[in-house]
């Protein structure tokens, strides 16, 4: 993103002259309240797409109030709209299917015209009871199951037939790859990462990186310093593996400007939340309480809540080494906040911060 710094930080190096504009959303809704929600999320993009973003994210979630199948939710919300891009933020991939969910994306990525930006994590074993264990510890596993998705949607063969599979099957001799199969979806594929050896084994690999809004990594550096550096080493990483200009790196925040007393007193409300409850914050009614509080462990950062008036906001964003270091600044949208709330949000930080980041909607 463009600041007013001169000389331009190493971190910025390869950026994109103009700076784009997401959001994340989590699509949450209150118990009983599922199609209601899903419903509102699509409006979320639909009034996002209209108000010039470039790109829209949603988080997978299992056995919450929260979307937990981004694919059929982007083909739907491919359908009200025509031009911003569809991303997850993020899948762990510890419990998916390849194969089958190289197919869903190639035809989530074809009905959509292209749009689709999948972002991965290697995922835990937290759900292990539920899909079930394997021999493997849990990054071990996926990033064998990231492996395999990205042969599938690069297009590349993943078996050949050997012998006859039945009367109706293939001749021996087949190469079998994924269908339907869309050009170009390998290059749309990113990594979550949070710290600094996952986003350089990311570069490595070929992925865009995006980073969340939680890192964890034993540093003295402050969130927004320790930002930069990951952005940094994964760009110079990119460069060593690749000889080319890294792609834009994409991050998430919580950007709140006030434009009246109102919103600047809902907003310093959630900065307290997060602080004094950590990623339990701003939970829809019956969402899961989750383990981790306020209370960190050792060496995980969660990122500042920049909240006030435009101006204020503004000037903070500016002074970010990790937001002026990145591509796109993706919004971090409070998981309770409403459908109104939101779009009042968008609106405010498309009018008021981004110009002075020096970005353009969308045309």
């Amino acid at each position: 993103m463009t600041t007013l710094a001169s000389p331009e930080p190493a971190a910025t190096q390869g950026r994109r002259s103009k700076p784009r504009l997401g959001f994340n959303t989590r699509v949450s809704f209150p118990t009983g309240g599922a199609a209601r929600g899903l419903r509102e999320g699509i409006e979320l993009f639909a009034a996002a797409e209209a108000l010039g973003y470039q790109s829209g994210w949603t988080y997978q979630r299992h056995f919450d109030n929260y979307l937990s199948s981004p694919l059929p939710f982007f083909a739907a919300v491919g359908q009200h709209t025509t031009r911003i891009t569809l991303g997850s933020a993020v899948i762990p991939m510890r419990y998916q299917e390849p194969v089958l969910l190289a197919e869903a994306a190639g035809t989530v990525d074809l009905l959509t015209g292209g749009r689709l930006q999948l972002a991965f994590s290697s995922g835990t074993d937290g759900w292990d009871d539920v899909f079930g264990g394997v021999a493997t510890d849990a990054r071990t596993e996926g990033q064998r199951r990231l492996a395999r998705f990205l042969a599938g949607v690069a297009g590349e063969t993943l078996h050949t037939v050997t012998e006859p599979r039945g009367p109706a099957g293939p001749a021996p001799g087949t190469e079998l790859k994924v269908m339907p199969h869309s050009p170009g979806l390998r290059g749309r594929i990113w990594y979550g990462s949070g710290h600094i050896a996952s986003a350089v084994a990311a570069a490595r690999q070929g992925l865009r990186l995006i980073t969340g809004t939680i890192l964890h990594e034993v540093t003295d550096e402050s969130f927004p310093v320790y930002q930069a550096r990951l952005i940094g080493e994964y760009r110079a990483a990119w460069t060593a593996a690749h000889g080319t200009t890294p792609p834009p790196v994409a991050v998430a925040a919580s950007v709140l400007p006030g434009t009246t007393p109102a919103l600047r007193e809902q907003y310093a409300a959630y900065d307290l939340e997060r602080r004094t409850q950590g990623p339990a914050a701003s939970r829809p009614k019956g969402a899961l309480q989750p383990t981790l509080s306020a209370a960190l462990p050792k060496g995980f950062l969660m990122s500042p809540v920049y909240h006030g008036d435009p101006d204020t906001v503004t000037a903070a964003v500016l002074a970010d080494p990790g937001l002026s270091a990145a591509d796109e600044l993706v919004l971090f949208l409070p998981p309770a906040f409403g459908l109104a709330d939101n779009v009042r949000l968008l609106a405010d930080l498309a009018r008021t911060v981004a110009p002075a980041l020096g970005w353009e909607p969308a045309r």
